[in-house]
């Protein structure tokens, strides 16, 4: 078996120089250099939600480095939460999921298209972007719904790098047979620790993870993972799950990327025992000479920093870096989300730790973000999605009935869900975060 089967194609077929009489329209031609890898469904190059072919066999080879069966999105893990969502409901026929708040809006929109109604975990101490409920939670909620829900759903690691107790949970919902379902979109690499921490490894039952956002694969690339435990019930479904919701017009430069991933991710244990040493050693340095420049969060390849104690808002430490050419993932009026991988190198950490180690300290800023609104359901999530709608100011949606989380990406993360009514902590929530207007049921 071939290590990069889609690769090893896309060269073999360039290689011919055929006249091509085929989609994409650029005919291979380099209007922007890579056109000549960007194939379609021709004769043997497999198609990927029927793949038989060299796709069947790079996703086999996936499954091998991922320890469970594994399959590919090149629409990003949004259309594996889709997919989870779908086998979860359909398989074992329930209709209600049980998740934390700091979901994805595309657990929303999925949530919508499979009609699935949703309980929220209550979270209301903790910042919106990051829920980590514990297994006691969790517990206590299955027990005092009316009927047990299909599925538990979790967001972990979160945007700002929290990592919830995946195996006590999963050991939670197995003993009530409720599945688990984890959007590790940001853990991909969580597989290659020495131990794992990647969802499956830990009980989990479907988790979908970004291949793009911490492994060198292009953007959109993802895997749909099925735990083994199950995987003779959803396995055998996972493609015409990933196919109701997915383009008929996959990319094939992203499938190629995936499939290059692969031998790549046969080195990666090494690679990240490498690393993450250098990257320990930056946060401990930046700690030692910048003691109120925080860090948060646990998972091992990020670096979120809460600087508000040390003089700066996200947004200015982000402005500070962004001036010394140093791009940061992510930041919001709290916190600065960067995200390194080995493929940054020690030169890039060096460069980090220096700035950051420059930055002035500054009188600290009291002030601390909004608390999450208690929020009230009035209208079940699909309702309000595919209900006439209308956009207002923020201001004057007291009152109203929110219809779309409307949260730009990243963090896309709700502030309050689709058919939740708006009220005076939420409009002040949603201002602190710089959202303006509101789409709400008319």
């Amino acid at each position: 078996m071939s290590e990069t089967p889609i690769c090893d194609f896309v060269k073999e077929y360039i290689e011919k120089k055929p006249l091509r009489f085929h989609m994409p329209g650029h005919k291979g031609r380099p209007f922007l250099g890579f056109e000549a890898y960007d194939l379609t469904e021709i004769d043997g190059a497999d198609s990927l939600f029927e793949a038989n072919g060299i796709i069947a066999e790079s996703e086999k080879n996936a499954s091998d480095r991922f320890g469970c069966p594994t399959f590919y999105s090149t629409e990003g893990s949004s259309l594996c939460v889709r997919a989870m969502l779908y086998l979860a409901s359909t398989c074992r026929r329930g209709r209600t999921v049980l998740a934390a708040r700091n979901v994805h809006k595309s657990f929303l929109y999925a949530a919508a298209l499979s009609g699935l109604d949703v309980v929220w975990i209550d979270m209301a101490e903790n910042p919106y972007l990051s829920a980590m409920p514990a297994p006691e939670e969790i517990a206590k909620t299955i027990g005092q719904m009316p009927e047990k829900p299909c599925c538990v759903y979790l967001t972990s690691p979160d945007y700002l790098g929290n990592i919830c107790d995946v195996q006590a949970i999963a050991e939670v919902c197995r003993a009530r047979g409720v599945l688990l379902l984890v959007d590790c979109a940001h853990g991909a690499y969580l597989r290659f620790l020495t131990p794992s921490l990647f969802p499956t490894d830990l009980g989990a039952d479907l988790v979908c993870s970004s291949a793009h956002k911490t492994l060198p694969v292009l953007t959109g690339g993802a895997y749909l993972h099925v735990g083994n435990a199950v995987k003779e019930e959803f396995a055998p479904r996972a493609k015409e799950a990933l196919a109701l919701f997915g383009s008929t017009s996959p990319s094939y430069l992203i499938l190629q990327s995936l499939d290059a991933a692969n031998l790549y991710l046969k080195d990666h244990k090494e690679r990240l025992s490498a690393f993450l040493p250098l990257l320990r050693e930056a946060k401990t340095r930046i700690a030692r000479e910048k003691k109120e420049l925080r860090f948060v969060g646990s998972e091992p390849m990020k670096l979120t920093l809460a600087p508000k104690d040390f003089g700066y808002t996200g947004f200015e430490l982000a402005t500070f870096l962004k001036e010394r050419n140093i791009r940061p993932e992510f930041y919001d009026p709290d916190f600065v989300v960067l995200m390194p991988t080995p493929e940054n190198g020690a030169e890039a950490l060096e460069k980090l730790t220096e700035a950051l180690c420059a930055l002035p300290e500054r009188a600290p800023i009291a002030d601390r973000p909004p608390r999450l609104p208690r929020a009230e359901r009035v209208i079940r999530i699909r309702e309000a999605t595919f209900a006439p709608g209308e956009k207002l100011p923020v201001e004057q949606c007291l009152g109203r009935i929110l219809r779309d989380p409307g949260v730009s990406c990243p963090p896309a993360v709700p502030i309050l869900m689709c058919g939740e009514r708006i009220n005076g902590e939420a409009i002040e929530a949603m201002k602190y975060y710089g959202i303006t207007s509101c789409s709400v049921v008319k």
